[in-house]
């Protein structure tokens, strides 16, 4: 049986469209959606603000944002694109509940 590749729908007019695995964190500063980001997947040069350094393009990182906002899709101004450890750092002084 051959395997049928299937496109995802198109996002509706305000949705962010982003891949890599997504979940879910509860930090005491609240809720928070977090995709990992392939290296492949990051076509452009981001701000860490965490650390306040660039994240290249093609580099593997992580993108987070408030999970109250859109039913948990984020608002576009609202994503940040963080190192993975830098994330890690913040989640480590934050603290989970």
């Amino acid at each position: 049986m051959s395997r049928r590749n299937r496109r995802e729908p198109n996002p509706e007019i305000g949705e962010i469209k982003i891949g890599g695995i997504r979940k879910s964190e509860e930090l005491k500063d609240g809720g928070w959606i977090v995709v990992s980001i392939t290296g492949s997947s990051a076509v452009k040069d981001y701000r860490c603000p965490g650390c306040d350094m660039t994240i290249p393009q093609g580099t593997p990182h992580l993108v987070a944002w408030p999970d109250y906002l859109t039913g948990g899709d984020g608002a576009v101004d609202e994503r940040r694109h963080w190192h993975t450890q830098c994330w890690r750092r913040r989640t480590r002084q934050t603290g989970k509940r």
